[in-house]
């Protein structure tokens, strides 16, 4: 007797719908929100904020710059204490500050892709705690983010956990998720959103890339590939 059942090989592949969170998701860069945050409770030094904003500078110049050592000098201000405090703590930094900056059109398009069958990954330079807390308002599926490494006793310390999801490091991420949830060759993107000339790399990995209130090095690349190019910032 036949049987109807598919091998792998032969069923068809996962398919994606990819988003970047800060820029895209949502108005504004949540890392960099977080540092006057911190500076209005007292829990980062003035020098520091101060650094951080040089590097912050060089990287609007597009000069290169050490993506963990500025998270490291974020993180100094949560050294030592317990994660689940931490993430309480940018939980309610996400409730006050980042709640009200996320894009209705963001929220409408997940919905569209997880009516159409697609699995909504957020890939995020951000950190966990933040974008953990961002499940309550968008429905993804599952963040690929920047995480810190936490001590044998829970506590945080100012290491990233492996390095930065930035730039090229995103579709390794997204290549490493895919692999093990799907297995090599079972899944593909369907669509990948960024607004930042960094998410380049994966929006190259779509089969429909867009970017969105995209900076002008996105803007340029865009239009000489041909990409959807969106407007979100509407009822943000």
């Amino acid at each position: 007797m036949g049987s109807d059942a598919q091998t792998p090989s032969q069923q068809q592949p996962a398919h994606l719908a990819v988003y970047d969170f800060d820029g895209t998701c949502i108005t504004g860069n949540s890392p960099a929100m977080l540092v006057p945050y911190l500076l209005a409770h007292r829990m980062l030094p003035f020098h520091r904020a101060i650094e951080i904003g040089f590097w912050a500078l060089a990287y609007k110049l597009r000069l290169p710059q050490n993506e963990s050592w500025v998270r490291s000098k974020v993180f100094s201000a949560f050294e030592g204490k317990p994660k689940a405090d931490v993430d309480a703590f940018l939980a309610a930094f996400y409730d006050e500050k980042i709640a009200p900056r996320v894009r209705p059109a963001a929220l409408a398009s997940m919905r569209r892709d997880k009516e159409a069958g697609r699995l909504v990954v957020i890939v995020s330079a951000s950190w966990s705690g933040i974008v953990a807390r961002a499940a309550r308002d968008l429905p993804f599926d599952h963040a690929l983010t920047t995480r810190m490494v936490v001590d044998d006793e829970g506590r945080y310390t100012t290491q990233v956990d492996g390095v930065p999801v930035e730039g090229e490091e995103k579709v390794r991420a997204l290549t490493r998720f895919a692999n093990a949830a799907f297995a090599p060759g079972a899944w593909c993107v369907d669509a990948a959103y960024g607004d930042h000339h960094s998410d380049v790399p994966l929006l190259k990995t779509a089969a429909r890339p867009c970017a969105v209130c995209p900076d002008n090095p996105l803007e340029r690349e865009a239009k000489r590939r041909g990409w959807q190019i969106e407007d979100w910032s509407q009822g943000a």
